[in-house]
């Protein structure tokens, strides 16, 4: 969350800042509880001052009956505050982050801005395919019968891309460990406390699968759980950037993508991915956030994959996102660019709910910012290999980088399937 002191320091500046990324939040509303609720603090605290006044004095009986008069006060004072503090907690929740001055203002994702291209487009003498026609042809994605087990946005993933995927999970943590990042499998559920603090349970409720019988959450990404590892703990500052690269299943309800995508593995309800993500002090996290996104980079120019860099624009940012730069790979079957990537700097958006925080120079506590990142998502990687490396016979050819993971001895050309 943001903190108060800015938002009643700057309430333009945050209302503005709500506006651009096109969220109804009442900030004048807020203050208004706000100062509520700081009346309230105050005077409960006289209160208790002067308690503490009157058993310093050796009290008489008309100072101890003012005494458990106060005490009685402060009672229905503090039951007062507790409705005011949820109140306060509920406003200040649908406060999204505040954008950084070098995003694009803009109301939706046709604002959003390329920044840079990479690798030239693929050549075919022949139609190309998409990627579902190839994987149902070769019998490497198989949604048919997933949806008779699962139901739909559901896929099997087979024989050499099942392979595949080991390959690519290989690659990434092989780079990213040589960058010092710390490999990690995280739990894929989460408490509420958990998700919440994360800040995706004010405007992403929707997305998540819960499970009510244990009040869990399945996550959507590694980072939802990576993140909240460190809460209430303080970094030194020699600890600090802290990277780490995870690997989970990830879990999504796709609730705001009816009618979109809804053959295949683009956008489904179970997906695997390696995610990164970063702690570090304030003053590294620009610095921290072109690495990411130079990582994601150079993962998909190992893989010989066209993509371009955007720049998302304030409407599009992730709730608790201040700046966010998505990759989007050349995909030559469906005749378009899709995203594959995304990296984002929340700042101290998900520490202050997590109270994460680190010793300064001068010995204070400050709270650190949070970074992530995609190194792979795995299925959408595939749908992009397929559709980029796909030859005229059927067959597909094997990023070079790849082969070194693959042990694919037993077909006649180790290079391709």
């Amino acid at each position: 969350m943001l903190d108060i002191k800015y938002i009643r320091q700057n309430p333009d500046k945050v209302k503005l800042a709500c506006q651009n990324r096109g969220v109804k939040v009442e900030i004048d509303q807020l203050l208004k509880i706000d100062s509520q609720r700081r009346k309230v603090i105050q005077e409960i605290e006289e209160k208790k001052a002067l308690i503490n006044k009157i058993s310093q004095e050796k009290p008489d009986e008309p100072a101890l009956k003012d005494a458990k008069d106060l005490k009685e006060k402060i009672k229905e004072q503090e039951k007062e505050l507790a409705d005011i503090e949820q109140r306060f907690d509920r406003q200040m929740t649908q406060v999204p982050n505040m954008p950084m001055a070098d995003v694009p203002v803009g109301k939706d994702e046709k604002d959003n801005k390329v920044i840079s291209e990479w690798g030239t487009k693929p050549h075919f003498d022949f139609q190309p395919n998409d990627y579902l026609a190839i994987g149902e042809k070769l019998d490497l994605i198989d949604v048919k019968r997933a949806a008779k087990t699962s139901g739909s946005r559901f896929g099997f993933i087979k024989k050499e891309a099942a392979l595949m995927e080991f390959a690519l999970i290989e690659l990434a943590f092989g780079v990213l460990k040589g960058e010092g990042f710390i490999p990690i499998v995280p739990p894929v559920m989460l408490k509420p406390q958990a998700m919440k603090a994360m800040g995706y349970l004010d405007k992403h409720a929707d997305e998540i699968y819960h499970l009510a019988e244990d009040d869990l959450y399945l996550i959507g990404t590694s980072e939802q759980s990576i993140g909240a590892m460190h809460m209430d703990e303080v970094f030194l500052q020699d600890q600090l950037p802290k990277r780490y690269v995870g690997f989970s299943t990830c879990f999504r309800r796709e609730a705001g993508s009816y009618g979109k995508d809804t053959k295949g593995i683009i956008r489904v309800h179970q997906f695997d991915k390696v995610e990164m993500f970063s702690f570090c002090k304030p003053e590294q996290s620009e610095k921290e956030h072109q690495l990411l996104l130079s990582l994601e980079e150079k993962l998909v120019q190992l893989l010989e994959i066209p993509y371009r860099v955007i720049a998302l624009c304030t409407a599009d940012l992730g709730y608790p996102s201040a700046k966010t730069y998505d990759i989007e790979c050349w995909m030559p079957g469906q005749d378009q660019y899709r995203e594959t990537h995304s990296t984002s700097n929340c700042t101290d958006f998900q520490a202050r709910r997590l109270n994460i925080r680190y010793k300064n120079k001068e010995g204070k506590t400050e709270f650190v910012h949070t970074l992530n990142g995609t190194a792979f998502a795995i299925g959408r990687m595939l749908v992009a290999i397929l559709e980029n490396y796909q030859e005229k016979d059927d067959r597909i050819k094997i990023p070079r980088i790849l082969n070194k993971y693959l042990d694919l001895s037993s077909l006649k050309n180790s290079e391709t399937y």
